[in-house]
């Protein structure tokens, strides 16, 4: 856990933007490429999108990148994602197109996010100079429902998502609107709900939603609250089954759960990797993300994980407040809270057991 002692400050920040076929994505980044605060930002496209922007374009730098009036860069992506993200940043670096602070990818709707997202992590060139930011998702007031129970796509952009936006509320009765958001709570009680039409929304309400940097500081303050009011009710304790926040039994989709669990007692870094190793390797396709501040030893570090992919740790020069309990917060699939903690308090107490 070592290196530089604020790895993610030179890191360039992505904002997923996902959505099931018709939630709106297209009037949204539509929106954001003309928006003039984006002048310092890439918006990467589906090569399928049919987002019409050929009166904006003010300079063609090359055959997949534009230059837009306001100095925003949109790029669509004609190989793959890596390819892309590689090809944007060498352009960069080589000076043939003008320096951005940030990017945005709109995702297909029928993508999965995670794979995108354990790309900038596994990717070594790519985790060195891009930082996932946070995954933002669009649901349709009128048929999100019905997605939500018959896609398991639209599902898991629901789960993945940290800010969820519903669209076209205006279109939809009052009462699709509610059930709507029960629903999206069951699924993700961690994301801000909100509700928007025709893509109104400022670029700066879609971004810092991941740390940015190891100092508790302002910047950091969306992404740790979260953490910090999440983290589950009352001390450690033997007896204790984690607490269920989100998980309505009963519901329709009541096999994706979030789970926030908290540990009082301090880990050393080995014994809570390898709980958290052991639980990605036995059931890392049904974790869709977890999330956490941990007590290493006495100092808070920042965890992230989707599926099988655990971020590197980030330590934070201090801890956010006068709580010092470890809090993790899982969004699974079919997965027992009590199973969890029970993987951590057992590889916890092997720890303190000694050498095996």
């Amino acid at each position: 856990m070592g290196g530089d002692i604020d790895p993610l400050r030179s890191r360039l920040p992505v904002t997923l933007v996902t959505g099931f076929l018709g939630s709106g994505k297209t009037t949204l980044i539509g929106r954001l490429l003309r928006h003039p605060s984006m002048r310092r930002v890439a918006v990467i496209i589906n090569e399928a999108g049919e987002i019409g922007i050929d009166h904006d374009i003010v300079a063609m730098s090359s055959e997949q990148v534009s230059l837009l009036a306001n100095g925003c860069l949109c790029c669509t992506v004609r190989t793959d994602l890596q390819e892309t993200l590689r090809a944007l940043f060498g352009e960069r670096r080589a000076g043939v197109i003008p320096d951005f602070d940030r990017v945005v990818i709109e995702t297909s709707g029928l993508a999965d996010p995670a794979p995108a997202l354990q790309t900038l992590v596994t990717d070594s060139m790519l985790a060195a100079q891009y930082r996932p930011d946070g995954v933002v998702t669009l649901v349709d007031a009128v048929h999100g429902a019905r997605q939500l129970v018959e896609q398991e796509e639209a599902r898991k952009q629901v789960a993945l998502a940290d800010l969820l936006l519903v669209t076209k509320d205006d279109l939809a009765a009052p009462g699709q609107v509610v059930a709507l958001r029960e629903d999206l709570r069951e699924l993700n009680a961690q994301a801000e709900v909100r509700q928007v039409r025709l893509g109104e929304i400022g670029p700066q309400e879609l971004v810092g939603f991941g740390p940015g940097s190891a100092r508790v500081e302002a910047g950091n303050a969306r992404f740790l609250g979260a953490l910090l009011r999440d983290g589950g009710p009352g001390p450690d304790a033997p007896d204790s089954p984690g607490y269920l926040g989100g998980h309505r039994p009963g519901r329709l989709h009541a096999g994706i759960r979030t789970a926030s669990l908290r540990f009082d007692r301090p880990f050393s870094w080995p014994v809570f990797a390898e709980a958290m190793q052991a639980i990605l390797h036995l059931r890392g396709q049904d974790v869709l993300r977890v999330k956490g501040i941990v007590d290493i030893d006495g100092g808070p570090v920042v965890v992230q994980g989707v599926q099988h992919i655990l971020h590197p740790p980030l330590r934070l020069d201090r801890w956010p407040g006068a709580d010092r309990g470890s809090r993790l917060v899982w969004i699974t699939r079919g997965m027992d809270a009590a199973a969890i903690r029970g993987m951590f308090l057992a590889t916890q107490a092997l720890g303190a057991a000694g050498p095996r």
